[in-house]
């Protein structure tokens, strides 16, 4: 192996990358009336896109249907070869199928295409040969020609398989504005990630409640209501009336503020020295609103009702922090 300078290394980088580039912009002008009856097909699918492929083109294809499922088109990934072997049986004829091969002369691939014009299904091939034995059994071909690979021999799929995702993405984007997805609709699909957290959790589902929420009637001392916060081990209390509402919040600053002045502070009340009418959140508010809201009002804890104005937890900013709302 001979020994490259950094001037060749980025050089060789930068040819490949303007290749690449100079593939998909060959595919925006081609883009064409095959294009939008493409689209059109998968838009008025009734049953499910189906996606096939070999090889590196297939990688490219199984990216493509996690896209569509998670973007609002129900989608599945069949590898062409195990769907001679049964798996063709996920295949029906409401289904569009869409075949990904630069050569649209993959063996495998045709091997399949006839039992699957036997279904029923409507076909859509991305290829890089419109003459093609899969172009000829296809409802609509998609051209991804390119000039040569990337590849410094030519061989590998590199360009071609580039200009087959930036088609895909075309694809999948252009279904979603079709379709009216929204952020909403994309959090539903991504529960466990960040956009799902933001968009879905709400305030009851990160406040403390139960032990590890100190509710304290509003008659209480303040040594019995320091020894239950620190038994639920958080930061401030909840102060309530007889019926449950709401009167006040004791915090950790509030101890600060009151045990160098008042030697008699253990005996107190906590009516006597709790922050009175606190900011409230209820719970079925999203987290991110809440969060919003100890930011504007500079404070870490704050209690939560339900809609009759009821305490029913807390709600720390370590929690937040703690569910990846932040």
């Amino acid at each position: 192996m001979k020994k490259s300078s950094k001037k060749n290394i980025v050089s060789w980088a930068k040819e490949t990358l303007n290749m690449e580039a100079q593939a998909i912009l060959d595919l925006v002008r081609r883009l064409d009336k095959s294009f939008v009856r493409g689209v059109d097909t998968l838009f008025n699918c009734q049953g499910k896109v189906v996606v096939t492929g070999m090889g590196k083109a297939g990688i490219i294809g199984q990216k493509f249907s996690a896209t569509l499922s998670s973007t609002g088109t129900p989608s599945i990934w069949l590898h062409p070869a195990e769907a001679v072997h049964g798996d063709l049986g996920r295949v029906l004829s409401n289904d569009v199928v869409v075949i990904l091969s630069y050569s649209g002369e993959t063996e495998e691939i045709k091997i399949l295409l006839p039992f699957l014009k036997k279904i029923g299904s409507k076909i859509i091939s991305l290829t890089g040969n419109k003459k093609s034995f899969l172009s000829q059994y296809s409802d609509v071909v998609l051209d991804v020609t390119v000039n040569r690979e990337a590849c410094p021999l030519g061989l590998a799929p590199t360009t071609s398989t580039t200009a087959m995702l930036g088609l895909c993405d075309a694809i999948s984007t252009v279904l979603q504005k079709m379709k009216g997805f929204k952020e909403k609709d994309f959090a539903f699909y991504h529960p466990k990630g960040s956009l799902g957290r933001k968009l879905l959790l709400k305030v009851e589902d990160c406040m403390r409640k139960g032990k590890d929420n100190p509710t304290i009637d509003q008659d209480t001392s303040v040594s019995k209501t320091l020894l239950d916060i620190t038994r639920a081990r958080a930061g401030a209390a909840v102060i309530v009336d007889k019926n449950k509402k709401v009167v006040g919040i004791f915090t950790d600053g509030d101890l600060r503020r009151h045990l160098g002045k008042d030697p008699k502070l253990p005996k107190r009340k906590i009516k006597e020295v709790m922050t009175k009418n606190p900011t409230l959140v209820v719970k079925d508010i999203l987290a991110t609103e809440a969060m919003r809201i100890l930011e504007n009002k500079k404070i870490d804890e704050v209690p939560v009702v339900d809609k009759k104005g009821k305490a029913v937890g807390l709600l720390d900013v370590q929690d937040l922090l703690r569910a990846g709302v932040v």
